[in-house]
């Protein structure tokens, strides 16, 4: 069993944890909090063994309630791999613990590619992730531009892409961000990250993009627009997308059109927390004019990139030789079927 400590309790690190949890060759050995939370209470009722930052504040962790069991670096001594779900700059600052202890680690696209000096997506890049000691997950909107570029770069050959990204104000549990009321510019200048961040993984790849951040809670929309290299039909790439693992289709008869609906549907699907793993591809909104490519996808940002850690993990560990096992071993123990 590959042990694996999770530095970062939070959004992310609460899925990482269930997801690692789930899957036959791995265990939660740990997990880390910095102050008593809701989520501190999760991480008891699931038995992660909890740690936190500073022993300072354990007091403050026994008055509430919740046992501890040490110190980060007591959780980092159990762990063969520790993903670091830390805010975004935080987990720069960990590298050197990590160092020190000898430990395999994986960041969040919130940190940059130079933390790792590797940036993954499992589709994209898992053999070159093999037996590293850093790895950097890309971000939740990275990953879903890296899914569908690749499957139509390895088909058709993509020439240039142009995407914007219409992205969430804030999760849905941060109750301190916004915007309410607003349509931000996010950022003002072309480009913004997103594409650079794409050419991490594919390097080849010609990408501009724009973003823009509107008052909602629950997913990313994407609007891109891919030039093909070779011919394509729209029956075609319906069926790359709906062999794709990580990619599924909103198809018109679900009559959803909205992130909401799509919530909704995830929900009743019976899908843990309404999670989304897969890009959601509204199938209507694929487009051929000439070579040109069009199309929507909508991205969740919470839980995109928590598939893409497990498989990380089996790729640093080398375990498991070829990405679409680590995939299909990883949606199968979550119990995961794409749309």
């Amino acid at each position: 069993m590959i042990k694996v400590a999770i530095n970062g309790y939070g959004t992310i690190g609460k899925r990482v944890a269930d997801a690692v949890a789930a899957q036959p060759d791995m265990e939660v050995v740990g997990v880390s909090k910095t102050k008593p939370s809701a989520e501190a209470y999760v991480a008891r009722q699931r038995g992660y063994p909890l740690y936190i930052a500073e022993m300072s504040k354990r007091q403050a962790f026994e008055d509430a309630g919740l046992e501890i069991a040490g110190d980060v670096t007591d959780m980092i001594k159990h762990a063969d791999v520790v993903v670091d779900a830390t805010p975004g700059g935080i987990g720069e600052k960990n590298k050197k613990l990590y160092e020190l202890y000898g430990v395999k680690a994986i960041w969040q696209g919130g940190e940059d590619h130079e933390v790792a000096g590797f940036s993954f997506c499992s589709s994209c890049n898992y053999n070159e992730a093999k037996n590293r000691q850093f790895v950097r997950v890309v971000s939740c909107n990275t990953t879903g531009l890296c899914r569908i570029i690749q499957a139509m770069d390895e088909r058709y050959g993509v020439g240039r892409v142009r995407a914007t990204m219409v992205r969430r104000g804030s999760d849905p549990g941060e109750i301190k961000k916004g915007p309410v009321d607003a349509i931000v510019l996010n950022p003002v200048k072309v480009p913004s990250h997103h594409g650079p961040d794409v050419q991490t993984v594919l390097p080849q790849i010609d990408i501009t993009t724009m973003a823009m951040i509107v008052p909602t809670t629950f997913m990313h929309m994407h609007a891109l627009q891919m030039d093909l290299k070779s011919d394509a039909t729209k029956e075609e790439i319906l069926a790359i997308i709906e062999k794709h693992p990580r990619m599924g289709l909103v198809r018109a008869s679900t009559g959803i059109t909205s992130t909401a609906e799509l919530r909704e549907y995830a929900q009743d699907l019976g899908r843990p927390r309404a999670d989304l793993y897969e890009s959601a591809i509204f199938a209507d909104s694929i487009g051929l004019v000439g070579r040109e490519l069009f199309l929507f996808q909508a991205i969740h940002q919470e839980a995109d990139v928590v598939v893409e850690n497990v498989d990380a993990i089996r790729a640093m560990m080398n375990v498991v030789d070829e990405a679409a096992v680590s995939i299909e071993m990883t949606n199968r123990a979550l119990g995961f079927t794409a749309l």
